[in-house]
């Protein structure tokens, strides 16, 4: 009997999905939300890669490579599928997708052994899991040799949004990669086509840890230095790892292809590319997006409260209120609780110059939604004007916020639904639905759910000064003290 061969699974979710605002925000990125399914992108990720499990494979709990802010979120998408992760590896800064796969195979080493790393991107669908899971099979059998091995997806169109792979003929099965080539213009994307021979590359890699760190040394070895200080004064608690952050600062940004794979055909590196044709798509935009919705007869994509009349090949996604749409056709319309979006379904890709103005702009609508996740629930900026600002708050049971208090403002708090446990100055106060009390500038409170229920309230703020950075923190289950 064989050994089974050990596999980690590597999810890589540090993306900010800029061109799928105003849904996509910086801290609620695309691989979180729920765009296809009935789960989030990243939430598929990981359970494709929960059902490579197999016989002669040891598939061991997986390792996410993700921003900090995201830690929480990362976590509680993870448990709604019932996964464990191995461990969170949280970037202090965006390194770009090499310092980020370096971080997983350090990480993988670090637990023992020398297993194969099936690397993937959070925020790509697949239609056919089957063949998915064949393809990510052959590619695992590769690299369990030695081999680097990409996932290249069938071209069904001259796509010039993707880089393509050209695969050696008759190399063998999977084929070596002859060569990478950049996203083509219309005309070389068609020719490639009519070859044959060429796939896009969609970024899933498949290799052993050591054979990425000795790539790593061979082609980039200042990457591969800066990530090593970083992880030797890595910081772990609990699933979450914190590489030193001023050491991650000076890692150079750099991508995985740019930084190692085109490197490699030519050199001492076996680089093979398996073909894969199972519905993939990266959405990468609102048309990709539209690509994979279910469309009506009229090629219309449709979610929330939507009435479409005489319109065509459209986009319409409603958040919080009713969208409808008359006499339009190649749309993209998405509208959110503080913000709407109307875009010329070719040109989706061109949302990311909003964004850009609206960073540019000090603005919070790249940022934040109205409504934002917290590790204890989520709070709804649902009114506010001079002096004041209401929120609808909930608590999960058992959680609690910060022992905290505020310099410039005053809160009242009213119980909706659920019990509330409040700490008010040196007061303890267990307060039920319709009760309320308030909480003068200055004074220290904290906001708690003991109950089995979500709690909500209504809070109202008033005071000169209304922002989140007006929270000193002395006591956080987060590890958020100010």
């Amino acid at each position: 009997m064989t050994d089974k061969t050990p596999v980690v699974p590597v999810i890589m979710a540090g993306g900010s999905g800029t061109r799928l605002w105003p849904l996509s925000r910086a801290g609620f990125p695309k691989q979180f939300l729920v765009l296809s399914g009935d789960s989030s992108l990243f939430q598929q990720a990981a359970q494709r890669l929960a059902a490579l499990a197999a016989p002669d494979l040891a598939v061991q709990p997986l390792v996410v490579v993700g921003n900090a802010e995201h830690r929480f979120l990362t976590l509680e998408q993870l448990r709604e599928i019932k996964q464990e992760p191995a461990a969170v590896l949280l970037e202090p800064a965006g390194r770009n997708t090499a310092p980020a796969l370096t971080l997983a195979a350090l990480q993988a080493r670090a637990d023992g052994g020398d297993p194969v790393m099936v690397v993937t991107p959070a925020d790509q669908t697949v239609a056919d899991g089957a063949a998915f899971n064949a393809a990510l099979r052959q590619a695992v059998a590769q690299a369990a040799q030695g081999s680097i091995v990409i996932l290249g997806v069938t071209p069904d169109k001259p796509e010039t949004g993707y880089g393509y792979i050209r695969a050696e003929a008759g190399s063998g099965s999977p084929a070596k990669v002859a060569r990478f080539v950049e996203k083509p213009d219309a005309a070389t994307a068609a020719a490639y086509l009519a070859e044959g021979g060429y796939t896009w590359n969609s970024g899933m890699f498949v290799l052993r840890a050591s054979v990425w760190l000795a790539a790593l040394a061979q082609f980039r070895p200042d990457i591969l230095r800066a990530c090593e200080a970083a992880w030797a004064g890595r910081q772990a608690d609990g699933r979450f790892v914190r590489p030193d952050k001023a050491a991650f600062e000076a890692v150079p940004s750099e991508s995985v292809d740019y930084a190692v794979m085109e490197r490699c055909p030519g050199s001492a590196f076996d680089i093979r590319v398996v073909p894969l044709a199972a519905g993939w798509n990266d959405l990468g935009a609102w048309d990709a997006v539209w690509q994979v919705g279910a469309q009506d007869e009229a090629g219309n994509v449709a979610a929330g409260d939507v009435m479409l009349h005489d319109t065509e090949r459209t986009l319409v996604h409603a958040s919080s209120r009713l969208v409808t749409t008359v006499g339009v056709r190649d749309l993209v319309v998405v509208e959110t609780s503080d913000s709407v979006m109307v875009a010329d379904r070719s040109r989706s890709q061109d949302v990311k110059h909003i964004v850009n103005r609206l960073a540019a702009g000090g603005r919070s609508e790249q940022l934040l939604h109205r409504k934002v996740h917290r590790p204890w629930g989520w709070y709804d900026s649902i009114d506010m004007g001079p002096r004041f600002q209401v929120k609808r708050i909930m608590v999960k049971p058992g959680a609690s916020l910060s022992l905290q208090m505020h310099h410039h403002r005053a809160e009242h708090w009213i119980v909706v639904s659920g019990t509330a446990e409040i700490t008010n100055g040196d007061k303890t106060l267990l307060l039920t639905e319709n009760q309320s009390t308030y909480i003068p500038l200055g004074q220290v409170h904290r906001l708690a759910n003991p109950g089995k229920v979500d709690l909500e309230i209504v809070e109202v703020q008033s005071g000169s000064y209304l922002g989140e950075d007006d929270i000193v923190r002395f006591e956080d289950t987060y590890g958020r003290t100010s």
